[in-house]
């Protein structure tokens, strides 16, 4: 742990300059530049809303803010896990030159793809105002949630980071499973009302996606408190496997090159 958090403070620097640099080469030839940080976002909000409302007949309050919430959580922690398969073999040029724990890697990540999630959830603001959503004091509680998210997209991002070094088509895998949770997360339906009970109850509890996505619409949108039991859980799970993972890419990473 004292390895941990002194290469995390020996390597702030870079972790922020490099996410800067990727944000900026992500732009750098288009002509909305960010805006498309918000836009992609929206148009998938736009087609998931009148998949649910025209094909499956199916709404719920203040619908494109509800589905808003859901994808774009969900594509943060997507595109983390997507990248954190190859990212080893994508900076080849730099970890077969100089030395850099390779889990700062995921940092680079983590806080480039964070960023235009926040970005994104700027647009939530509006929208709730727009919609008129009532608010009251449990939308701070939106924060910690954001800690969960955070530790657990960390923690498998490690884990496929290590493992994607030795498995040539593990990243094919991971985009098949990642495909099948989009689906069982609920992010244009709610699994509480369209999932029966127990199997809404054991989804939301195995899933770490659709526990978080639910918490954040029921701070923001229902005014309530989620069940921070299941989110406990998860964010201890994520703290456990967060620990093993940069153990092993400690222990790994040396042979990382080598593999490559």
């Amino acid at each position: 742990m004292d390895r941990f958090i002194s290469d995390v403070k020996k390597y702030q620097k870079y972790t922020i300059y490099a996410a800067k640099s990727e944000l900026k080469s992500e732009v750098a030839n288009s002509h909305l530049s960010w805006l498309w940080w918000i836009l992609d976002p929206m148009l998938f909000m736009i087609v998931y809303t009148f998949v649910a409302l025209t094909v499956f007949q199916k709404s719920e309050p203040y619908l494109p803010v509800f589905i808003f919430i859901g994808y774009n959580s969900w594509n943060f922690f997507s595109a983390c896990l997507r990248q954190s398969v190859k990212l080893v073999a994508a900076n080849k040029a730099i970890v077969s030159k100089v030395y850099i724990p390779k889990f700062i890697l995921i940092f680079v990540k983590i806080i480039s793809n964070g960023f235009k999630m926040f970005v994104a959830f700027s647009l939530v603001v509006i929208m709730m105002i727009g919609y008129r959503v009532p608010v009251d004091w449990k939308a701070v509680l939106l924060l910690p949630l954001f800690v969960v998210l955070l530790v657990v997209t960390f923690a498998f991002s490690c884990i496929l980071l290590h493992y994607g070094v030795y498995v040539e088509d593990l990243a094919n895998v991971v985009t098949v499973v990642l495909k099948l949770l989009f689906y069982l997360t609920g992010i244009f339906f709610s699994i509480y009302k369209r999932v029966p009970y127990p199997y809404s109850s054991l989804l939301l509890k195995c899933n770490p996606m659709a526990l978080i996505v639910d918490s954040m619409r029921q701070v923001l949108i229902y005014q309530s408190m989620p069940d921070w039991g299941p989110v406990i859980v998860w964010f201890i799970i994520g703290v456990v496997l967060s620990v093993v993972g940069v153990h092993t890419i400690y222990k790994h990473e040396n042979s990382y090159v080598k593999v490559m």
